[in-house]
């Protein structure tokens, strides 16, 4: 029975310790996807659509301000790309392409490889060592590198075969970290407005002095010359209301006067 027990629990461990293994890190380690091309080559009508199992690295020392590398290596995936029956010019190279985004300024890096001689309508055999892809990020961050165009020609730009990436899109991005140690990140948009001429600058710490305003909302005149009393010619109480309450004053006192003098009279009449 014991011996049962232990054998349970050894089987139980061994299944454990199988099960239980730990992850290899992703830092620099590449995964493959596979990428739908469209590619059309120059002065053929006919476009040919292929598949390449693409395989990409990403740098594990990305720094802000400095070139770094992303490799590409990619393998068909059934039927290769036809050269035309014109064939490829000696010299031929693949110029391989990723999309970036997530970080500003930094949307793609560029790489190059060399083919073997390609005849007419023979299959374009990529290359086997892995292609350099260059570029630099002037800030840090996390970024989403996918899979993008690839074009064949003896020049960056003037391909022959152009390849655009179908469902780029919908393939799981790479993500790449760009450190901030040694670089200077993009300057803040600066006021490049300048001091009219005639006209003298005013101190940083000078207070702004709003402009008043009267009960109506509306822009208060300075009287020219005087000063800054938040009101001119325009504002304050109407004068003819002033003069006509003044005139009202003066008639009732005018008029009590008139006829308390009246009364007096009347007094002294009885008496007499």
């Amino acid at each position: 029975m014991r011996v049962r027990s232990v054998l349970s629990v050894a089987a139980l461990a061994g299944g454990l310790v199988l099960l239980w293994q730990p992850l290899p890190s992703s830092a620099g380690q590449g995964s493959a996807a596979i990428v739908e091309y469209e590619c059309t080559t120059d002065g053929v009508t006919e476009k040919q659509t292929i598949e390449i199992n693409v395989e990409m690295t990403m740098p594990t020392g990305a720094t802000a301000g400095q070139q770094f590398t992303i490799g590409w290596r990619g393998t068909y995936v059934g039927t290769g790309l036809t050269a035309p029956t014109a064939g490829l010019p000696e010299g031929t190279k693949l110029y391989a392409y990723a999309s970036i985004s997530d970080l500003p300024g930094l949307t793609s890096a560029t790489g190059v490889g060399t083919l073997d001689t390609i005849g007419a309508g023979q299959t374009i055999l990529l290359p086997t060592a892995q292609i350099t892809l260059a570029t630099t990020s002037n800030n840090p961050g996390t970024a989403a590198v996918r899979p993008a165009a690839i074009n064949f020609g003896t020049l960056p730009n003037n391909p022959l075969i152009e390849c655009e990436a179908l469902n780029k899109d919908t393939l799981t991005p790479y993500p790449l970290t760009v450190t901030g140690d040694g670089q200077a990140t993009d300057p803040a948009p600066t006021d490049t407005a300048t001091q009219p001429v005639g006209e003298t600058p005013q101190d940083e710490d000078t207070e702004t002095t709003e402009t008043p305003q009267d009960a109506n909302g509306e822009i208060a005149e300075t009287p020219a010359g005087g000063a800054d009393t938040g009101g001119g010619g325009e504002t304050g109480p109407d004068g003819r209301a002033l003069v006509l309450t003044g005139s009202l004053i003066t008639f009732g006192a005018v008029t009590g006067l008139l006829i308390r003098r009246r009364g007096v009279r009347t007094t002294l009449d009885r008496r007499a």
